[in-house]
């Protein structure tokens, strides 16, 4: 299966565009915008369906997660937060205010069936 090969954020972000994970976001504000409708979001409106760690290969401390996330509208897309010397703190703290209760992990492509 393709997605086991995956070693790359680039890898699993076609894996999830091609299960309908389309929409690309940004943080502003406090909220996570969606760059193509404009449309805007509260950490309780956003769900975590899945997320990937990685570090870099040259240097460990070069973090970066990929959150696969839906809204509460529906949209479904992925958002790649890096972490380390070059972490953006505003979005790290929006997506730490994200209700537990909307964090799962039942859109893993990882996961086996």
């Amino acid at each position: 299966m393709e997605n086991e090969f995956a070693k790359h954020e680039k890898d699993f972000i076609k894996i999830y565009q091609e299960k309908g994970f389309t929409a690309n976001f940004h943080a502003k504000n406090g909220k996570l915008i969606n760059s193509e409708t404009k449309e805007d979001y509260a950490p309780h409106d956003i769900f975590i369906v899945a997320e990937h760690r990685y570090e870099g290969m040259s240097d460990p401390s070069d973090l970066s997660i990929l959150y696969i996330i839906k809204t509460s509208h529906g949209e479904k897309g992925t958002f790649l937060l890096g972490y380390g010397p070059s972490a953006d703190l505003e979005v790290a703290e929006f997506f730490k205010k994200i209700p537990e209760s909307n964090v799962s992990n039942a859109e893993n492509v990882t996961n086996k069936k």
